[in-house]
């Protein structure tokens, strides 16, 4: 039997205290052990519980003691654990701020509560940190980027959109296979139809040709499509947002 992966969430939103309280209320792999408004009453709960934790879901902007005081002080302690950052900040200096204070992982808000499921479980068991650390910076490079293209978080395209560039990327073998196996596969992990998910990221797309930001359109897309006469399908988005990805993950290699 799999052990049960103990979770402490400080954020002082409400809302997110109560949807991460009532999602886990019943599963059988991850059990909330704590749960915390403010990070002085957190952060005390972690220095003082070193044994009965395993995740903690962090969020940046909190009353007394913000999060990224709090990693300094889980690092002056040596107390190494699986932390996930749930914020709305984007900005390359917070996300490079937790990375170097051992941040374990970054999302985004709005946060899906199915996703942040998947997130905890694989985090947990993971073996290899560098992996998910690069994972981790290519997810919110994802995000970044759609909002820069003007697609609006709490669009539903905007989920399946971001889930369909992380399968790209991180497989070769869907690359031209979208219709058949990416559709499938999101509407799987969101309990709808493939249909709806093909329609609802068309949506999205309109949206962003709409609103984006013409410049970072022309620079991602001009190379790949008529940037002039028409959107990119679906599939050209998906594919040729994962490959400046992989290009840009081989440049900071290199």
């Amino acid at each position: 039997m799999n052990k049960i992966i103990n979770v402490v969430a400080i954020d002082d939103n409400e809302n997110v205290l109560s949807s991460v309280r009532k999602y886990f209320k019943d599963s059988k792999e991850v059990k909330v052990v704590g749960l915390f408004s403010n990070g002085k009453e957190g952060l005390k709960y972690l220095i003082n519980n070193q044994n009965d934790y395993d995740v903690v879901l962090l969020d940046i902007l909190m009353p007394q003691i913000d999060g990224i005081k709090m990693l300094e002080e889980l690092n002056k302690r040596n107390i190494e654990k699986k932390i996930i950052v749930l914020s709305s900040f984007k900005d390359d200096y917070t996300i490079k701020k937790m990375q170097k204070l051992k941040a374990s992982y970054y999302m985004l808000k709005p946060i899906d509560m199915k996703i942040l499921d998947e997130r905890i479980i694989d985090l947990f068991h993971e073996s290899e940190e560098i992996k998910y650390q690069d994972n981790y910076s290519v997810e919110v490079e994802v995000s970044s980027l759609l909002h820069d293209l003007g697609i609006p978080s709490h669009v539903r395209g905007y989920k399946y959109i971001r889930e369909g560039i992380m399968m790209i990327y991180t497989s070769k073998e869907v690359v031209n296979l979208v219709t058949k196996d990416i559709y499938p596969e999101i509407a799987n992990r969101y309990n709808t139809t493939s249909s709806r998910v093909e329609r609802a990221i068309r949506h999205a797309i309109e949206i962003s040709w709409i609103r984006g930001d013409l410049k970072i359109m022309e620079d991602i897309f001009g190379n790949s499509i008529d940037f002039e006469r028409s959107k990119p399908t679906n599939s050209e988005f998906l594919t040729t947002i994962a490959d400046r990805l992989k290009l840009h993950q081989k440049e900071l290699v290199g």
